[in-house]
């Protein structure tokens, strides 16, 4: 449990819900929000979604998605399940086909960074200039407190294309399926969609090697890229989301609860 020195130094949750509704299996097209473009992939690539999806021991349309990018791996995985106490098995690893940056979070409009941390889906274009996007909720509330106050930038998103300056980007195909994954989860009540952006994948040795090559004699990226690495281990060892909080020095700290395996973070 948080004692209460630690409560006291909560700035907020970055997780806040807990998911107790349970929806049905709503067909896609019913929903009034879909675009026709949204709808036509539907049409193009459900079938073969279900089959993926049934491969990996899924059950297609998930209802919970997790979606976690490794910076300097240029990789995105998809985590997806279909009720909250059950695992994530992951659904697929997509290539992030073009970089920006480098090691470290966001901190400033124009750094080309892209932004390093706990987030969330919180728009979806499908009229996006980069095929079909969807947003993350940068700044966040660490990036309020560590990030430049008057110009943190913003608008970062997943999207197509294959160009970007501090996004995510996919190739046209890939973000297809992973959008239509997504609004899926979202219409079926999955508000919140988190997403994790770290540094490396920790489990490739090169990338570890690289990682403290490249924040030696940074005491403060250390810190910073340590509270991701907990994040990263915890979801590891359970397969289950952690309860993420934010203290007023604009760090990330895991909530180890007895209830974080009934919770969602974002």
């Amino acid at each position: 449990m948080v004692n209460k020195n630690l409560e006291k130094g909560l700035l907020t949750f970055s997780a806040l819900f807990i998911f107790l509704c349970t929806f049905g299996q709503t067909s896609f097209n019913s929903f009034p929000k879909s675009s026709v473009k949204v709808s036509d992939i539907n049409t193009r690539k459900e079938d073969t979604l279900r089959k993926q999806f049934e491969a990996k021991g899924l059950t297609w349309p998930a209802k919970y998605i997790y979606i976690r990018s490794f910076k300097y791996d240029a990789q995105m995985e998809l985590w997806a399940k279909n009720s909250l106490k059950e695992p994530f098995k992951l659904f697929k690893t997509y290539k992030v086909c073009m970089q920006s940056g480098t090691t470290g979070p966001k901190r400033l409009q124009g750094d080309f960074q892209v932004p390093e941390g706990v987030y969330h889906i919180n728009e979806f274009n499908p009229n996006s200039n980069y095929h079909l996007s969807m947003g993350l909720n940068y700044p966040n509330s660490s990036d309020r407190v560590l990030s430049d106050s008057l110009r943190p930038g913003g608008d970062i998103y997943i999207h197509g294309s294959c160009v970007s300056v501090g996004c995510i980007p996919l190739t046209d195909e890939e973000i297809e399926e992973v959008y239509l994954i997504a609004n899926y989860a979202h219409l079926n009540g999955e508000e919140f969609i988190p997403v994790h952006v770290f540094p490396i994948k920790y489990s490739v040795k090169k990338s570890v090697e690289y990682l403290a090559t490249a924040i030696k004699n940074k005491e403060g990226l250390k810190k910073f890229e340590s509270e991701l690495k907990e994040i990263y281990d915890y979801f590891n060892e359970h397969k289950q989301l952690p309860i993420v909080l934010v203290n007023k020095k604009g760090e990330y700290l895991i909530n180890r609860s007895e209830n974080n395996l009934s919770l969602v973070s974002h």
